[in-house]
């Protein structure tokens, strides 16, 4: 399946069918210098089977988890292609998960003031999420994602063999943005979640979670206006994650945390909850609130007065509510009421 996301002259394909990552050519122009980035996390095999599709194929592996989301590994990254001598007109393949992604797609933004990347995800949460919308960021001083650019991809490749091999948790993680697309956009992701039978459902589901997101996407590409329904569930959530230091709950696990402070319907709300238990996602988080809090003061979408938050009061549509950071202490210290 080929879907174009309509951005003008930043327009892209998303190509969303199993083996995807075996075609690369002829649908991106690999007759160039190309650096692979990946991590220790992603198999051998998929990383040999992408180089071999490139005639002059640079990789670069870097460690698992948050910390390689820094201004070192970016600065590697640039390092390397400056020692190769890449151009403008050479690539970034982005080989990997939400980090790995962020990170490639940072660096080929601001180097040379930007040149071509491509994604390729290999987890559940970058499929669903990270791969698409253009967004790439790295982590400062212990705040998420608060360096960054927006830097659209030239392709997208969504293969669900390459999820294969994800551990079970880092599998399921993922399909926490998957159910924020179905409280906002879509409520038949709901219903699938809640057949017998789910898992027979996961690529239906992704599938569907994607092309939500694209929508929202094509309408608001830098976030002036309704893109930023999807933060639903990420206020809290990050705070969450900024109170782990960025090593404890997986962002999944988070942002499906996040979500529960800002269901309005109680019905919903308890719906919501079996998914989450279906899937194995916490319900509760052992973290400091006042830490938590004192993260929400860094959320980029606040102001000296307050945050705009999303909000869902039935499934398929949400609000926009500006809040007073004292209504957000008072929610983060109330904590979610789980019957």
């Amino acid at each position: 399946m080929e879907r174009i996301v309509s951005l003008g002259a930043r327009s892209y394909p998303l190509y969303i069918e199993r083996g995807a990552l075996r075609c690369l050519s002829p649908r991106v122009n690999l007759a160039r210098k190309v650096l692979l980035v990946t991590d220790e996390g992603v198999p051998e095999s998929l990383r040999t089977l992408v180089l071999s599709q490139c005639g002059q194929g640079f990789l670069e592996v870097l460690p698992m988890g948050e910390d390689s989301k820094s201004f070192s590994a970016c600065e590697r990254l640039c390092a390397r292609m400056l020692r190769e001598n890449f151009t403008r007109k050479d690539l970034v393949l982005a080989l990997g998960g939400g980090v790995i992604g962020d990170l490639a797609g940072f660096a080929a933004s601001i180097y040379m003031r930007g040149i071509d990347f491509v994604n390729l995800p290999t987890t559940t949460l970058s499929q669903i999420d990270s791969s698409v919308g253009g967004k790439t960021a790295i982590n400062f001083c212990g705040v998420k994602n608060i360096v960054g650019a927006f830097h659209q991809p030239r392709a997208v490749f969504l293969d669900a063999d390459a999820l294969a091999s994800l551990p079970e948790r880092h599998f399921v993680n993922g399909l926490a943005e998957a159910l924020k697309m179905g409280l906002i956009c879509d409520p038949e992701i709901l219903a699938l979640f809640e057949k017998e039978d789910w898992r027979s459902h996961v690529e239906e589901i992704i599938t569907r979670a994607v092309l939500a997101k694209a929508d929202v996407v094509e309408a608001d590409e830098t976030e002036q206006g309704e893109r930023k329904c999807l933060n639903f569930g990420h206020t809290i959530g990050h705070g969450i994650e900024a109170a782990g230091g960025l090593h404890g709950l997986l962002h999944g696990e988070c942002v499906a945390l996040g979500l529960l402070y800002f269901l309005e319907d109680e019905a919903l709300k308890s719906r919501t909850l079996a998914i989450l238990r279906r899937l194995g996602l916490p319900t509760r988080a052992d973290v400091d609130p006042e830490k938590v809090f004192a993260a929400l003061t860094h959320d980029k979408k606040g102001d000296a007065t307050g945050v705009s938050v999303v909000v869902v009061d039935r499934p398929g549509h949400y609000l926009f509510r500006k809040m007073t950071y004292d209504e957000l202490r008072a929610r983060v210290f109330a904590g979610v009421d789980v019957p």
